[in-house]
C-alpha cells in the first residue's frame, strides 16, 4: 500500500473524531478499511467487556456466520491471546493450529480461512480491545500490512481512549457499556429489516447504515428506533434497496 493512500486513511478515521462521535460506524469502517487496504479478507473489532473478557462489536462482514466466528475468539483464538499479552498474535497456517485452539481453529479453517492476526488496542497499561484480522491465503502479513494495521489500530486507540481523556475511568467503562449495548440494538434490526425486506444480514445492515447516514442520524438510534417500531424510521421500509 502506498504511504500516500495509508495517509488518507489515517486522516479519514481522525476526522470522525467528534464530541459525539458513533462508536459503532467509526469501529465498522475501521474494519473495512482493513479488508480494503490490507491483504486479509475479514476483520473484528472486540472490546473488553466491563465485566471482564472481549466481545464482539463491529465487523467488516455482518454475516451471522462471520460473527459467531469472531465471537469465538472471546474464548480462545489469536484476538484473546493478543488482548491478554498485549502483544501481536499470529498464526500463518490456521490448519496445523487444531492443538493451540481446539474450537476456533477448526471452525476458522472450515470457512475457508488459512491464516489469522490479531492487533491489542493499547496504550500504554490500558488495554480496550482487539483487531482481529483473518485471510484466506496462508502466510504472514506483509510488512506493509503491518505497519499499516498497527498505524490504523493506534489511531483508533488513541481516537476511543481522547473522547474520555479529561473523564473518569468510570464514564469509559459506562461508554463501552454503551457500545456493547448498542451492538444487541444494531443486532436486532438486522433480522427485522431482514424479514421486511427480504435481505440478507448483511445486506439489511448495510441498508440500516446508508439509512442512518442520508438522514445524518446515528447508527445506534436508527437501530433503537427500528426495533421500536417508531413511525419516523418508517420510510425506511418503503424505499426500493
Amino acid at each position: 500500500m502506498r504511504d500516500g493512500t495509508l495517509v488518507e486513511v489515517l486522516v479519514e478515521l481522525a476526522d470522525t473524531f467528534t464530541g459525539d462521535f458513533d462508536v459503532i460506524d467509526f469501529l465498522h469502517g475501521l474494519c473495512g478499511r482493513c479488508v480494503d487496504l490490507l491483504s486479509v479478507d475479514a476483520a473484528a473489532v472486540l472490546l473488553t467487556h466491563p465485566g471482564g473478557g472481549l466481545q464482539v462489536v463491529a465487523g467488516a462482514d455482518e454475516q451471522p456466520s462471520m460473527v459467531e466466528l469472531f465471537q469465538t475468539q472471546v474464548e480462545e483464538g489469536p484476538a484473546v491471546d493478543a488482548w491478554r499479552s498485549g502483544a501481536p498474535v499470529s498464526k500463518p497456517e490456521l490448519a496445523g493450529a487444531a492443538g493451540q485452539w481446539p474450537r476456533f481453529a477448526p471452525e476458522a479453517f472450515s470457512a475457508g480461512f488459512a491464516a489469522a492476526h490479531a492487533m491489542p488496542m493499547r496504550l500504554r497499561n490500558e488495554s480496550i480491545g482487539v483487531l482481529s484480522l483473518l485471510s484466506k491465503t496462508p502466510g504472514e502479513l506483509d510488512t506493509g500490512s503491518l505497519r499499516a494495521a498497527k498505524a490504523m489500530v493506534d489511531v483508533a486507540t488513541i481516537g476511543l481512549l481522547q473522547a474520555r481523556l479529561v473523564r473518569r475511568h468510570e464514564v469509559l467503562i459506562e461508554q463501552l457499556q454503551a457500545a456493547l449495548t448498542s451492538r444487541v440494538a444494531i443486532e436486532q434490526a438486522k433480522g427485522f429489516v431482514a424479514e421486511r425486506l427480504g435481505l440478507e444480514m448483511a445486506d439489511a445492515f448495510a441498508v440500516l447504515r446508508a439509512y442512518a447516514r442520508s438522514n445524518k442520524r446515528r447508527l445506534t438510534e436508527v437501530a433503537t428506533a427500528v426495533v421500536g417500531r417508531a413511525a419516523d424510521v418508517q420510510d425506511l421500509f418503503s424505499r426500493t434497496h
